[in-house]
C-alpha cells in the first residue's frame, strides 16, 4: 500500500471524536499524518497543531469541520494543493466542492475510517 501524506483538519485528542480514530487508524496503516484541530494535543505519536501551518505534497486533507467552519480554511486548502479532499459524514459542503473544483483538486464525500477498513483508502 502506497503511503499516503494526510492532513487531518479538526483533529482532536478526545478518543471518543471520530477524527482521534483517524488518526489512529491512518498511522496503525503506515501513511504519514499531519493534524489541525482547535485544542493542542497528540494522537498516536502525532502532534495536534492549532494553527494552519504551510504544508506541501499532501496527497490527501479529510475533513472533520462542519462545513461552517470549513470557510475559515478555504483557502488554507487551495493552496495546501492536496490531490484529493474527503468529505467525512456531516462535513459535506457543495460550496466547497466547488471552489476544489475551479482548482483542479479532486473532492470525496466518503468516510475515512471506511475507506482504510476496507481498503480503499
Amino acid at each position: 500500500m502506497k503511503n499516503k501524506k494526510t492532513l487531518v483538519l479538526g483533529a482532536s485528542a478526545k478518543p471518543e471524536k471520530y477524527a482521534y480514530k483517524a488518526i489512529t487508524m491512518l498511522v496503525d496503516k503506515g501513511h504519514s499524518v499531519l493534524a489541525i484541530g482547535q485544542n493542542a494535543g497528540e494522537v498516536a505519536g502525532i502532534k495536534i497543531n492549532t494553527k494552519a501551518i504551510p504544508l506541501k505534497n499532501i496527497d490527501t486533507i479529510t475533513l472533520y469541520l462542519n462545513p461552517t467552519r470549513q470557510k475559515d480554511y478555504y483557502n488554507y486548502i487551495v493552496e495546501t494543493k492536496p490531490k484529493r479532499v474527503l468529505f467525512n459524514p456531516g462535513t459535506e459542503n457543495p460550496e466547497l466542492y466547488q471552489l476544489l473544483e475551479l482548482n483542479n483538486i479532486k473532492s470525496e464525500v466518503a468516510c475515512t475510517l471506511v475507506l482504510l477498513t476496507t481498503n480503499r483508502y
